[in-house]
C-alpha cells in the first residue's frame, strides 16, 4: 500500500515536533513557545485528517512499540521545564479529577509536551525504514492514541502557551 500525501505530511510534522522538543534546551522561552504554537495546531489538524484503515483481522490490534526510555523522557522534560521556568505550571480545567475536587489542579507544560513527544517519538522510530504494512499499522495506532489521549492534551497545552505568548510581562521581555 502506498502512503497518501496526508500520511507523508503527518510523518514529517511528527519528526519536526520531535526535533523541536529534543532541541528545546538550545532555545529561549520566546522561541520555544512560538515553536509549540506553530507545531501543535498543525499536528492537531494533520492527525485529525489522517484517513487510516483499521485492519480487518481483529487479532492484529495496532500498537506503537516503545522506544523512548524513561531516562530520556525525563531529561527532555527537565530541559523544557528549565526553558519554561515559572511559566511551566498552569491550572488545568479539563482534568477528569477536576469534577471531584474543590481545589485547582496544576499541570505542567513540560510534561504535556513530553507526553505527546513520547507518542510521536515512538511512532517516528517505528516507521523509520519500516515496510509499508508496519507504517500503516503505526498510523492506525497513532491515530487511535490521538483520538483517545493526546488530542485533549494538545488542546490543553495551547491555552497556557497562548497566554505566555500574548501576556508576557514587560519585565520578562528578555526571556520572552
Amino acid at each position: 500500500m502506498e502512503l497518501n500525501t496526508n500520511s507523508i505530511a503527518f510523518i514529517g510534522l511528527c519528526n519536526e515536533y520531535c526535533l523541536a522538543v529534543e532541541n528545546a534546551r538550545e532555545t529561549t522561552l520566546r522561541e520555544f513557545v512560538a515553536s509549540m504554537l506553530k507545531l501543535l495546531p498543525r499536528l492537531y489538524i494533520a492527525a485529525s485528517d489522517l484517513n487510516v484503515v483499521r485492519p480487518i483481522d481483529e487479532d492484529d490490534e495496532p500498537y506503537l512499540d516503545s522506544y523512548l526510555d524513561e531516562d530520556y523522557y525525563e531529561s527532555v522534560r527537565r530541559e523544557i521545564e528549565t526553558v519554561m521556568g515559572a511559566d511551566d505550571v498552569y491550572l488545568e480545567v479539563f482534568e477528569e479529577d477536576m469534577k471531584y475536587s474543590d481545589t485547582p489542579i496544576g499541570a505542567s507544560i513540560s510534561e504535556g509536551v513530553c507526553d505527546i513527544f513520547q507518542v510521536l517519538y515512538n511512532f517516528i522510530t517505528m516507521v523509520r525504514d519500516a515496510p509499508a504494512e508496519t507504517i500503516d499499522m503505526a498510523l492506525v495506532a497513532v491515530k487511535d492514541e490521538f483520538d483517545s489521549y493526546w488530542s485533549q492534551k494538545l488542546c490543553n497545552l495551547l491555552r497556557p502557551l497562548n497566554h505566555i505568548c500574548h501576556n508576557a510581562v514587560d519585565d520578562d521581555e528578555d526571556d520572552y
